[in-house]
């Protein structure tokens, strides 16, 4: 399994992420959508509903500068091969897109995480850091899922 960060070094409005994963689409999406899985590698989330439209909150322990939450809408939805939402920390609107991809050796998961704005180059260079971080949990749940 290999984690690749394909963001362009000059790029600043958008993350883009792929997960080469050794586990089928099924196993995979079942980590980016149940509650109990999205605890353990991203945020513990609150009212998921697998319908477009649905508010949902990511809620975290409040941290220097950061209350700990993340309100979220869901855009668009395609079981076992694309999750796309909003994603609003404090006055930054964003939106995470997971895209499903299968192939010989399992799943392509490629993540991109987009509409930050130039002042936000701190906001963007933690989202890097988060995903990148976040991803290697993902990586070590998948390993763990049955």
């Amino acid at each position: 399994m290999s984690v690749n960060d394909n963001t362009v070094p000059s790029q600043t409005e958008s993350l883009a992420f792929e997960f080469d994963l050794s586990h089928p689409p099924g196993k995979v999406w079942r980590a980016l959508t149940v509650p109990e899985f999205l605890a353990e590698w991203l945020l513990p989330v609150i009212n998921l509903k697998l319908e477009p439209g649905a508010a949902f909150t990511f809620k975290a322990e409040p941290q220097p500068g950061w209350d700990g939450t993340v309100k979220c809408r869901l855009l668009e939805i395609e079981s076992e091969k694309k999750l796309t939402y909003a994603w609003v920390v404090g006055g930054m609107d964003t939106v995470v897109s997971f895209t499903l991809t299968p192939t010989n050796s399992g799943t392509l998961l490629s993540l991109v995480h987009s509409g930050f704005k130039p002042e936000q180059k701190q906001n963007f260079g933690g989202a890097r850091y988060g995903w990148k971080m976040m991803g290697g949990k993902l990586v070590d749940l998948l390993v763990r899922m049955i």
